[in-house]
């Protein structure tokens, strides 16, 4: 598996010796100070260039970063799909290379690229060929950070969660495991974590980040509320369902 140095290298030398691409910088995890350093960190990182059409209709220049496993072009499922798309201006690759690495990169138009920049400080430019990126002040997860609620919004957030739970009583007693725990998991589980998020940031002084999906509560929950959260997660059959809602 390459190591971290292997691998920027390879970054930042294939957007030096392409023409078409302006500039390169980085965001996800591994810009992001605050998270946690692991050989399983995605390699989330951006090439700035001139345009993407050549790029699109030569699927084989990936393999300049090492043999694929598999991968996920976004775009692509969105124009099959029907979404709306815009390949012009930004197009994504998600690949799990073979040595045990995974990138996840776009190709962004100049325009593109600075708005996207500017809405999120966890970037850091890599390579800027033509002093055209937007001058970033060190990267920073703030944008991130767990925002304060209304009491509105926080009131609703209860409303529904206590709500949903009826549902899942009702399934359980028609013994609708999977409309029971769709109810857990799709509906009421992201209140669940975004009430306890909010308990984060009342003793952070809403400065810190719980990450994608809650992945970082485990660092400021007590030990027992930790394992309440943990207990909520259940098998599928019905005694463990009501005892991960009690």
């Amino acid at each position: 598996m390459r190591n971290e140095k292997e691998m920027m290298e390879l970054i930042v030398g294939v957007a030096r010796e392409d023409e078409r691409i302006r500039g390169v910088y980085l965001n996800g995890s591994r810009a992001n100070p605050n998270a946690p350093k692991d050989i399983f960190q995605d390699y989330d990182f951006v090439y700035v260039v001139k345009e993407t059409a050549s790029f699109i209709r030569d699927i084989g220049w990936i393999d300049v970063f090492g043999e694929r496993l598999y991968m996920q072009l976004p775009e692509e499922y969105n124009r099959i799909l029907g979404y709306d798309w815009t390949p012009d201006e930004c197009y994504g690759y998600l690949i799990q290379l073979a040595d045990g690495n995974r990138i996840d990169f776009h190709l962004q138009i100049p325009a593109y690229a600075k708005e996207e920049m500017m809405q999120d400080r966890m970037c850091v430019v890599l390579l800027d060929k033509d002093g055209i990126l937007p001058a970033m002040p060190e990267a920073t997860d703030e944008d991130h950070w767990v925002k304060r609620p209304s009491p509105e919004e926080y009131r609703c957030c209860c409303n529904e969660y206590w709500w949903l739970l009826n549902n899942v009583g009702k399934g359980l007693w028609r013994n609708e495991i999977l409309y029971a725990m769709d109810m857990i998991d799709r509906y009421m589980r992201p209140q669940l974590l975004k009430i306890l998020s909010w308990y984060v940031g009342t003793g952070s002084n809403f400065s810190c980040s719980v990450g994608k999906a809650g992945k970082y509560l485990g660092r400021y929950l007590p030990q027992e509320l930790r394992d309440r959260l943990l207990n909520t997660y259940s098998t599928g059959n019905v005694e463990a369902i009501w005892s991960a809602m009690s």
